[in-house]
């Protein structure tokens, strides 16, 4: 048995009621005793892209009335196997794959492939499927339906395939057709594999527990980013996009949630119940709380230190044992616990830092054009990356400039589903933006002295990246980011125009580690595959996935939208040199280049001629050459001559001798710049006849625009003063107004709408209240109170439905104001 709680929503302050349910418990899981592949003796290996299983598909089927809806038809579990999704027989194909055979660059997959099929019959079209951690269980997602499709569970072999167990995940609240909540994002918790994360248009985050219950969610957060009280834009409250936090301190027990208005939001602490963590990881930030939290002189840290030990000691029981009962364990399996008093907070809108000089964004314009759509989070040795895609087809990349630490609001109070042993198996809580949230630090004034003070990190701008993508739509550019298994620093972006690769070289924390802070390079943007269609808005890959071995070669793999396989090998050995040996090696070149012009050609000794000989001295009496004094010194003048100049005649023949060849092509080379010369030389005087016959032209032409120019000015209007700085903000507004917040006000309505159709639905005589328990933890009992609750958000519904009215009629009246202006100016 057990419980299940609607909550109304999140602005009202009427009690949270739980309703008693039964849920029907999954059949727990057997290993399948199928054989992955087929006999060793039937399989051929193939190069990836050459496979038969992606050119037996037809294109024509793969139509979807949702053209802006991102498809990945392929997912890789991490090893050997890639699965690939047929939008014909609507099946799956489990391909096994051989990496470096037979050379380092090729991909061979397994043929023929091992089918599977879901033992029931989808009633949509999957546009995205995702694997999760460990490979048992692989998401099936679509506009209209959303199920989970288990790789190993019980299965019966029909036509040489697989059926394996396929189950739907809330179709009460998502695909019911009277109910206008969607999914906007679901993904795959990354320690635990029986967990879903759901964040919907209703503004709630949802963690469903596919192990208990697939129809009841195990943990509800309603986000509410604004206080009670205060005014925001429509675009701030509408959240588009979730990631769950890395492997780094708190980041693993947090939740990043986008909203349209490109503000990101944290949630913390957030721990499926039953997963699995390092007894080393958790240990550490035990230890922080206890030194940091504990010991600090500030009341505000000490209190939010003790809740946090409170946690986690309830979370994971082994934290409170003494070191020699616990400290063994290699992993630590979190238990079902939740603050009775304290409601997770929901930390943000986190604001961005410049060294020291904080942008509020609530007041400055953003660089980025359109709304924000997605989202990326990614743990880097010691950095914390988030990635935000705008609609206008801009990449802001920022880091978390602190770390992010637990916070709760003291006096919210949970709602808690307990079974008959007063076990906790669930709880919903509403989480909402402190009011009076101190001023964010700025980077410089991050340090251990103002932890556990409950602010909320800042961002430090990393990088701005535009795309330039071509031939953008209304509803702005479809882009999906993926993560590079093997270089951490690397990111994928698939949009309309093709992949491109991101190479982050400047990260604060890990540069400031690795002695290499100096290093503040941009983000190095490459294109790898290029499937631009001019013509079409629909994008051109159904499918990516990036590949890797353990020998340090990646590939990434691709699904056109004619499902043809690319497969592409990257670089991954020299991404992250740093700048200063590029810098050695051009230097060493240059070096090399001078030394090889200024070499010689001739040595310096036999271009100062040969040495003086100093003559002997002769007598003063003339010596006859017959004589024997004659002949010695005729033969000690031949001596000297032989000596001297003889060989240094020998020495110049070889010198001359030995660098002909050199003499020979460096004149060849004279000569041929000569002759490059004379042709460019001929072809500016061919080319001068032009430029004066353009320039003549453009001399004309600059006459008769001065004269349309002069005409212009006389005209009656022209005389119109610009608009003020207040006025284009005003107009700025209006247009931001008209293309994002009355989408995000419809999109409101239809949740509430649907909220209340839910409400409705349930029929009082079919409640059980003898199967209804709920702990007080105010101290009191809230009675059942659906019918005030109904009025009050019927009430509320108007009161939306007015404003909107109203706000209606005054952009119609500025629309108006402007036209009557632009006409009698």
């Amino acid at each position: 048995m057990k419980f299940n709680f609607d909550i109304p929503e999140p602005t009202t302050t009427q009690a949270l009621t739980l309703t008693p349910t039964t849920t029907p418990i999954p059949p727990s899981q057997s290993p399948s005793l199928s054989p992955s592949t087929p006999a060793t003796d039937d399989v051929d290996w193939l190069p990836l892209q050459n496979h038969p299983v992606f050119s037996t598909s037809n294109s024509s089927s793969s139509n979807n009335n949702n053209i802006q809806r991102k498809r990945n038809l392929m997912a890789w579990d991490g090893a050997s196997r890639l699965y690939y999704w047929n939008v014909n027989t609507q099946s799956l194909h489990r391909l096994s794959l051989r990496f470096g055979e037979p050379d380092s660059n090729s991909v061979l997959a397994s043929s023929p492939s091992k089918v599977l099929r879901p033992d029931v019959e989808l009633n949509f079209t999957v546009d995205r499927i995702t694997i999760n951690r460990h490979g048992s269980a692989l998401l099936l997602e679509g506009s209209n339906g959303l199920c989970v499709m288990y790789l190993y569970g019980r299965s019966s072999s029909k036509d040489s395939a697989v059926i394996c167990r396929t189950i739907s995940v809330g179709s009460d609240l998502y695909l019911n057709t009277n109910n206008a909540i969607r999914t906007l994002k679901v993904s795959w918790h990354p320690y635990s594999d029986t967990h879903l994360g759901i964040l919907s248009s209703d503004s709630v985050f949802r963690l469903y527990d596919l192990s208990s219950a697939f129809e009841q969610p195990e943990q509800e957060y309603y986000l509410q980013p604004v206080s009670r009280g205060r005014s925001r834009n429509a675009s701030s409250i509408c959240p588009v996009d979730f990631y769950f936090g890395g492997d780094h301190l708190w980041d693993r027990f947090s939740v990043f949630v986008l909203f349209s208005d490109g503000a990101v939001y944290i949630l913390c602490p957030v721990v499926p119940f039953g997963s699995v963590y390092k007894w080393e990881s958790v240990l550490e930030i035990y230890s922080d709380a206890q030194t940091f939290g504990l010991n600090s002189g500030s009341s505000i840290a000490s209190s939010n230190a003790t809740l946090a030990i409170s946690w986690l000691e309830s979370t994971f029981p082994e934290l409170a044992k003494p070191a020699a009962e616990g400290g063994n364990q290699p992993a630590l399996k979190s238990h079902p616990y939740a603050l009775f008093d304290a409601s997770v907070s929901l930390q943000g809108p986190l604001h961005k830092v410049y060294h020291g000089n904080e942008e509020d964004t609530e007041f400055k314009v953003t660089e980025c054009e359109g709304r924000a759509v997605s989202f990326l989070y990614k743990a880097v040795s010691k950095d914390s990356i988030l990635v935000t895609v705008w609609s206008g087809g801009q990449l802001q990349i920022d880091a978390l400039a602190d770390e992010v630490q637990p916070v709760w609001m003291v006096g919210n109070h949970p709602r808690i589903s307990v079974d008959f042993q007063n076990r906790i198996v669930g709880f919903a809580m509403i989480c909402e933006a402190q009011s009076n949230e101190l001023s964010v630090m700025s980077f410089e004034q991050s340090s251990y002295k103002n932890i556990w003070l409950g602010h909320s990190p800042p961002l430090l701008k990393l990088a701005t990246i535009d795309l330039a993508l071509p031939g953008k739509t209304e509803t702005g550019s479809t882009i999906s980011l993926f993560i590079d298994p093997l270089i951490p620093e690397r990111i994928y972006c698939v949009h309309d125009g093709g992949v491109d690769s991101i190479v982050l070289h400047f990260l604060p924390f890990t540069n400031k580690k690795n002695g290499i802070g100096d290093d503040m390079r941009p983000p190095t943007v490459q294109s790898v595959l290029n499937t631009c269609q001019v013509e079409s808005s629909v994008s051109s890959l159904y499918g990516f996935v990036a590949l890797a071995d353990s020998f340090g070669c990646c590939w990434i793999v691709g699904l056109t939208s004619g499902f043809e396989c690319l497969v592409v090998g990257m670089e991954s050995w020299n991404l992250l040199l740093p700048a200063r040996v590029d810098k050695e090696k051009k230097y060493e070149s240059l070096e090399e280049n001078v030394g090889t012009e200024n070499a010689t050609i001739i040595s310096k000794e036999l271009l100062a001629g040969p040495k003086v000989v100093i003559v002997p001295p002769t007598s003063p009496n003339p010596v006859a050459a017959d004589s024997i004094e004659g002949r010695s010194t005729l033969h000690q003048y031949f001596k000297l001559f032989h000596e001297n100049y003889v060989e240094y005649a020998h020495k110049v023949y070889f010198e001359l001798k030995h660098h002909g060849p050199q003499l020979k092509k460096i004149i060849d080379e004279q000569h041929a710049r000569l002759r490059e010369a004379r042709q460019k030389l001929a072809k500016v005087e061919e080319k001068q006849e032009k430029l004066e016959n353009r320039l003549d032209r453009a001399i004309e032409t600059h006459g008769v625009l001065e004269e349309r120019l002069i005409n212009l000015r006389n005209l009656p209007g022209i005389h119109k003063k610009p608009l003020s700085k207040a006025e284009r903000e005003f107009k700025m507004e209006l247009d931001r107004f008209r293309g994002l917040e009355l989408d995000a006000l419809h999109t409101t309505i239809e949740a509430i709408n649907g909220r209340i159709k839910r409400y409705s639905s349930f029929s009082p005589q079919t409640k059980r209240p003898n199967q209804r328990r709920q702990i007080a933890l105010a101290g009191r009992r809230k009675g059942n109170a659906e019918d005030d609750e109904i009025s009050h958000l019927k009430s509320a519904i108007a009161k939306l439905s007015l404003v909107n009215s109203e706000n209606t009629k005054k952009v119609k009246l500025v629309d108006s104001a402007l036209r009557n202006r632009e006409s009698t100016s």
